[in-house]
Order: structure tokens, then C-alpha cells, then sequence
């Protein structure tokens, strides 16, 4: 196994274990796939879209601080994720799920 996840900037232990989830083992698998891929792999293995999370991935990729996306950047990579939102996240699914968790079927996470 390689490097953690949240070795890289911006990234913490939550995101080693979604990574995890998602087939993304260690911090080189993440680089290698790039942001998008990533992203799309999260929201495909469970992961609620959030653009602010998608954004923190990017920079962090690039080993910048979360909060230097600004302006046309930032305009540009919210672009990027409502494509990517799009083609990889299953909202009926989620809402599936949410009505499956309201009446006890599945386990609520702690």
C-alpha cells in the first residue's frame, strides 16, 4: 500500500476512508487518476456531491491552499463539477436511500 490519502494538502481521514470506498487506495492512486476521475469515482461509490469538496480536491492535487480557487478559476471548476455530478451521481438513488434511512431499513451512520 502506498501513501495516505490525507498526506496530501487538504485532505484528512475522512477522505482516506471515502478514497478507500471508492477503489482509490493511497495518495499515488489519486494522482494518477486526477481530480475528476476521482470525484466521479466518490460520487459513484456514495459520496454526496459538494462543490466545495470537489474544489479542496483539485487544489489539493495541486498542492495549493484550499481556499486560493478564485474568480474565472473557481467559475471554470464549477463548470467541471456539475458535469461530472451529472454523469456520476445517482439523485434518485440518494433519495432512495435517504427514504430507506428515514424508516429504519438501513443503519444510520455514526
Amino acid at each position: 500500500m502506498g501513501t495516505p490519502v490525507s498526506s496530501i494538502r487538504n485532505l484528512g481521514p475522512m477522505m482516506d476512508a471515502a478514497c478507500a470506498q471508492a477503489g482509490i487506495p493511497d495518495a499515488e492512486t489519486l494522482h494518477t487518476l486526477g481530480p475528476d476521475e476521482a470525484y466521479a469515482r466518490l460520487l459513484r461509490a456514495g459520496t454526496k456531491p459538494h462543490f466545495i469538496g470537489y474544489y479542496v480536491l483539485v487544489m489539493g492535487l495541486q498542492g495549493r491552499p484550499w481556499n486560493d480557487c478564485k474568480g474565472e478559476e473557481k467559475k471554470a471548476l464549477r463548470v467541471r463539477f456539475d458535469a461530472i455530478k451529472a454523469e456520476s451521481f445517482d439523485s434518485d438513488r440518494s433519495a432512495f436511500e435517504r427514504a430507506l434511512n428515514d424508516i429504519g431499513v438501513i443503519e444510520k451512520k455514526k
